[in-house]
């Protein structure tokens, strides 16, 4: 029985306990009306009865008349009486569910997020004893917002009812239970501390129910949770043991790392894990922070024609200008925003920068841009992308968009809208990635792509995997077979090069032609080849002078570009 449940029962006891006082003064005063009607009517009574047999006189005309008034008086006390209890039963009623409605959640019947700490700290309160403890876990359902959107709110709220069964049916009578949040609950549990493989199997047990497939109407709903769990006989972080907010929030940190290591499993805290969560809460506070001072910016790498070495383009990729950390990659700070919801103002900012920069290339040279699966959830993103062409005055047809291959499993019918409203303005449209998200050949066929990108993982094993090189020659016949354009990211090497020209006419782009550069490098990079084109090199020169030129720049700068954060390495100052 959960404790919301013997929380109940104790409060409808006591309710009754407070009627039953009250119902014995009532009764106390319809009992002295009746003892009153009786002593009357043992006057009245023989005297009517007497002049009935005329054996007598009557009764008595104010004997008569007080016994009646009696009469009326026990009525009227009667009536009132009932009113009165039917007054209190449903003022006792509405307490008792604002209460409830107070302390738990209406849905699930769950304690709420107050209730709980206050379940939380008492049961702490009730276990300070040398071999018991409190463990908390924090549940997370870690796709649920992706079905609530896609199917609705009243498929959610079953979802969530079916969800909090499971998680009653995986846990120990005497657990407390609350839902803290729209799909986050909490569990604590006393334990005896030398049984800790107890505890593994619990939430082992939890997390491999809430992961079978659940059944709504015609729906097969799958979703997964994320479970982090803490103790309170451990010490972490400080030298006390932890308060029931304390609790809480350890083990929402270990939920967390569950979640960034995949989810649908469980993690233990452990200190250093509040390290990273404060590095995390500092990354997302410079985010928000961030995107309105522009400190994201585009960089940008180089899209070469293999087989004649012609510069036809750049791709765009973000950077973060972090007065803090220095330049920080896209790896890092772009999942974050995702989570966060701020990937798309960091992407529109960014998008509205590279197109003035793009606007200053020469008319032939292309931008590509690569676009957050988040984003594709927008129903007005092509309208966005419309409006930024617009302000910056680019040529639609100059500018490319790139779907990453994951994309097409989240919802077909909108990617296809998008393409068809995005080629409807004139921009061109890749598919990112190809080879690892598992698209079909039917879907390609169906979606109106303007080139097909090969992902780097194929392309940088190239020369020493055979089984790379038969899937970058299998995508380069298809490109030729549906009249598509290649491209090739991941060239680091002229050896990976040699080999991709063996596959035909390809275009290609990586570290072999010089790494992401900023627009200020991009612009001076360009009006030095401007120059050497105009002193009439020879064109089979140009791919030699090009590469010398961008390996001509800084080296030690190119080398921090891409090189990602870590949380354990204090930042250095910059100047």
């Amino acid at each position: 029985m959960t404790a919301t449940k013997v929380a109940d029962i104790q409060d409808v006891c006591a309710d009754q306990a407070d009627d039953r006082q009250i119902d014995v003064v009532a009764l106390g005063i319809v009992t002295a009306a009746i003892l009153l009607f009786v002593a009357t009517g043992s006057e009245v009574g023989p005297a009517v009865v007497r002049s009935i047999l005329e054996r007598g006189p009557g009764p008595d005309n104010f004997i008569l008349n007080a016994f009646l008034l009696n009469i009326a008086i026990i009525i009227f006390g009667w009536s009132r009486y009932r009113q009165l209890c039917d007054e209190i039963k449903l003022r006792k009623r509405a307490e008792r569910q604002a209460r409830l409605l107070a302390e738990t959640d209406p849905l699930t019947g769950y304690l709420n997020r107050r209730s709980f700490n206050t379940g939380v700290a008492k049961l702490l309160a009730d276990n300070q004893v040398e071999d018991r403890a409190v463990v908390l876990m924090m549940i997370d359902l870690d796709n649920f917002k992706q079905i609530n959107d896609y199917n609705g709110h009243k498929t959610g709220d079953l979802l969530l009812q079916e969800c909090a069964r499971r998680i009653s049916a995986s846990l120990p009578q005497q657990a407390v239970i609350g839902r803290i949040g729209g799909d986050e609950f909490a569990v604590a549990l006393a334990f005896d501390t030398g049984r800790d493989e107890f505890l593994d199997q619990v939430a082992e047990s939890l997390v491999d129910r809430m992961s079978r497939p659940i059944a709504i109407d015609t729906l097969l709903l799958e979703v997964t949770a994320s479970v982090g769990l803490a103790r309170s006989d451990l010490l972490g972080i400080d030298d006390e043991l932890p308060d029931a907010r304390t609790l809480l929030e350890r083990a929402d940190i270990a939920m967390y790392h569950a979640k960034r290591r995949g989810r649908n499993s469980y993690y233990w805290f452990e200190a250093q894990m509040a390290d990273e969560m404060r590095f995390r809460s500092e990354i997302e506070h410079g985010i928000r922070q961030g995107i309105p001072r522009q400190e994201f910016v585009p960089f940008y790498e180089q899209q070469i024609e293999l087989q004649t070495g012609k510069l036809i383009g750049f791709e765009m990729l973000a950077r973060w200008d972090s007065p803090k950390f220095g330049i920080v990659a896209p790896d890092l700070f772009i999942p974050i925003a995702e989570e966060i919801g701020a990937i798309a103002d960091l992407s529109e900012s960014v998008i509205s920068q590279a197109l003035e920069d793009a606007k200053t290339w020469d008319d032939h040279l292309t931008l590509s841009v690569n676009i957050s699966p988040m984003q594709l959830r927008d129903p007005w993103f092509a309208q966005k992308l419309i409006k930024l062409l617009i302000e910056a005055k680019f040529p639609p047809h100059r500018l490319e968009i790139e779907i990453t291959e994951s994309c097409l499993h989240q919802n077909i019918a909108q990617v296809r809208s998008l393409i068809t409203s995005l080629k409807n303005q004139g921009i061109k449209v890749s598919l990112d990635d190809f080879g690892t998200g598992y698209s079909s050949l039917a879907q390609l066929r169906s979606l109106p792509f303007d080139r097909i990108k090969i992902d780097r993982s194929f392309v940088s094993s190239l020369v020493d995997n055979k089984d790379s090189a038969a899937i970058v020659n299998a995508i380069a016949q298809l490109g030729k077979g549906l009249d598509m354009p290649i491209t090739a990211e991941g060239i680091e090497n002229g050896a990976v090069l040699e080999r991709l020209m063996e596959f035909g006419s390809i275009t290609g782009q990586g570290y072999y032609y010089g790494r992401p550069q900023p627009a200020r490098e991009v612009s001076e990079w360009l009006g030095g080849i401007e120059l050497i084109a105009n002193r009439q090199f020879l064109e089979s020169e140009l791919p030699q002078l090009r590469r010398g030129a961008v390996q001509d720049l800084p080296t030690a700068q190119a080398d921090t570009q891409d090189t990602p954060v870590d949380p354990a390495i204090k930042p250095a100052k910059r100047a």
